[in-house]
């Protein structure tokens, strides 16, 4: 049976489709409205926004790095300057592809895989967005001109021209002055992200890194109009930066190279410095090495030669050599048996050749083997008597003699501006209780007396020692930078000064350093032949390995490197100090016959004018009182 024929319903289709009419429209109207609310969002209410974003695409703020400080001598002769350089820069968001375009720089001016090794790590490192990076300095007019040619291969590449530093003595002043050289991550991470925009140096060691904020200055900047490639089209606005503070220091060139001079090239140190002021006058720590290799970086061969060498040029040793001091303390450990009431200047000890605590056995050796007889203070010192300061250490115990060290700057850091100073040793029982768990051996105390055992110090220690022997107990702290923009350094924690019971003790021990020097049977005398003015020392020798019971130094089975370092420690004019001289040659052997002539050497160089006499105003002629003592 067939189905009935459905007939259409014209009218529900009808409504079906108006429906959907409507359905359509009142969808296209709201998303209409939703796209006229994103519109309006957009460019009303977040205009501020997304027009400083546009902006910021086409206007950028660049850092002007300042200009750092220069470093003078007293004189005004330069030491650390600026020089201009070009170097090649690169800015990783504008390059695209960057390690591809380092490869195109290695290819163009035809470097070495080592450069390109160098320069992804130098692209690698922390830095600011669009902050360009130097990956190659001090680029010659043939690699500038390459760059240029190819240019269009080398986005966000571009040649700059910088100040880079310059150390015009060369290796003169490495040891005090130090060196620039590359910022590194772990000195990135502690700087003023703000300040140091732009800037990719910072001083590594000596004045360049203690005085890093005031030579640095305040970073500067502009905002520049770039195009879509990021050249710079104009600059809109400019902030000056505010350049690094010039200082002046206390070292004079002359007397630098005189004493370097004086050393002949043998290793060792000298530090001279004005007792009145606390000024150094001169540093030298030799060998030393050039400070313009470290500014734009050292190659891997060239460090390696300077760190290996058995002579070490690297190392300061004016501030971190630690060696005995030797006989050169005994100014200092006189001093402290005067004030302490143990000794007077009378006081005799007999020396039969050595010194023999009570109830041991055990024989202290004297230098001089024969002994010296009966000896006073003033002998003791002028003969260098161990004997003498044997028993004056016995005597002082090791609190006191611990403590009367501690005041004349041993076993603590001495300067105001050289943070690369190593403290030293003086020992003490506590000392030794908490370092090696033992007791405190009365022996032990004798070999302090004479500057051997535990004690250790460094070149400007045994300077600053004697700078207070001579200034009679003033405390300045030993510092090289003289003016800071015209302004001197201040000593925000100083140092009390020594204030003896009697202050004749200070006149007394100065006596005895002159005989080293003038007197008949002074220990350094030959030293002082022809002097036009006084000198007051004090000679030492400083033990590399020990010598057993009984056995005498023989240095013809000693190695040249174990043989002992000589030590020499003066100032002049004795009755007049404006010059005090600390001398270690090492492996020297003998302080009064090696050490001493650097010394004297270097008091000639400050004190005499071009004529060889006397400057005027350090005039002291030698008194007939005096010369009839030492005769």
């Amino acid at each position: 049976m067939s189905q009935p024929i459905r007939i259409k319903d014209h009218e529900k289709d009808a409504r079906l489709v108006r429906g959907r009419v409507v359905f359509g429209a009142i969808a296209v109207v709201a998303l209409m409205g939703v796209l006229i609310a994103r519109l309006y969002f957009l460019q009303v209410i977040q205009y501020e926004y997304h027009s400083t974003l546009s902006e910021n695409n086409r206007v950028h703020v660049q850092p002007i790095p300042p200009t750092r400080g220069l470093i003078f001598d007293r004189n005004g002769v330069v030491i650390a300057d600026n020089r201009p350089s070009f170097s090649l820069s690169m800015t990783r968001e504008r390059s695209g592809d960057w390690q591809q375009v380092l490869d195109v720089i290695v290819d163009v001016l035809q470097l070495t895989p080592e450069d390109r090794v160098i320069f992804e790590k130098r692209m690698r490192q922390g830095r600011r967005p669009f902050e360009p990076v130097p990956i190659l300095f001090e680029l010659t007019e043939e690699q500038i001109a390459r760059v240029a040619v190819n240019q269009f291969r080398l986005p966000g590449v571009e040649v700059v021209a910088q100040l880079v530093r310059h150390y015009p003595q060369g290796a003169h002043f490495a040891h005090s002055v130090g060196y620039m050289g590359r910022i590194n991550e772990k000195e990135l991470k502690t700087l003023d992200p703000v300040n140091y925009s732009g800037t990719h140096h910072i001083g590594k060691t000596g004045i360049e890194r203690f005085y890093e904020p005031e030579l640095h200055g305040q970073v500067g900047y502009e905002e520049v109009e770039t195009n879509a490639r990021g050249r710079v089209l104009r600059v809109l606005k400019r902030t000056d930066p505010i350049p690094g503070k010039d200082i002046v220091l206390s070292l004079d060139i002359k007397l630098q190279e005189a004493a370097e001079m004086a050393l002949g090239g043998r290793r060792g140190a000298v530090v001279a410095l004005d007792p009145n002021t606390g000024e150094v006058l001169a540093m030298v720590s030799q060998p030393s090495f050039d400070p313009n290799l470290f500014v734009t970086g050292i190659s891997f061969k060239a460090y390696a030669e300077l760190r290996d060498s058995i002579d070490r040029p690297l190392f300061n040793r004016v501030l971190r050599g630690l060696y005995p001091p030797g006989s050169t303390i005994k100014p200092a450990v006189a001093i402290a048996g005067l004030d302490s009431g143990v000794v007077t200047a009378s006081s005799r000890v007999f020396d039969p050749g050595y010194y023999m605590l009570p109830n041991y056995d055990h024989k202290y050796r004297n230098w001089n083997r024969t002994g010296d007889g009966y000896v006073d203070l003033d002998t003791a010192i002028m003969r260098s008597n161990d004997t003498y300061f044997y028993d004056l250490a016995h005597k002082l115990g090791i609190d006191r003699l611990s403590s009367y060290m501690n005041k004349f700057g041993l076993g603590q850091k001495v300067s105001l501006d050289m943070f690369e100073e190593s403290p030293g040793l003086m020992p003490s029982r506590e000392w030794k209780r908490a370092t090696r768990r033992q007791a405190w051996f009365p022996g032990e105390t004798l070999i302090l007396g004479i500057g051997q055992g535990y004690m250790q110090a460094t070149p400007l220690q045994l300077a600053q020692a004697t700078a207070l022997v001579a200034s009679k107990g003033k405390w300045y702290r030993p510092h090289l930078a003289k003016t800071i923009e015209g302004q001197k350094p201040v000593d925000e924690n100083p140092i009390p000064d020594i204030v003896l019971r009697d202050p004749s003790d200070w006149t007394k021990v100065n006596h005895g350093m002159q005989q080293v020097m003038h007197g008949a049977r002074g220990t350094a005398r030959k030293a002082a032949i022809g002097a036009q003015y006084r000198i007051a020392g004090k000679s030492g020798t400083a033990q590399v390995v020990a010598i057993k019971q009984g056995e005498k130094y023989d240095r013809s089975k000693v190695q040249e490197r174990h043989r002992d370092h000589a030590l020499f420690v003066g100032f002049a004019p004795a009755d007049n100090p404006k010059i005090t001289v600390a001398v270690m040659v090492e492996n020297g052997e003998s302080g009064s016959g090696v050490a001493a002539p650097v010394v004297r050497q270097i008091m000639d160089a400050w004190l005499l004018d071009q004529d060889g006499r006397l400057k005027p105003e350090y005039a002291s002629p030698i008194s007939a009182e005096a010369t009839a003592r030492e005769e």
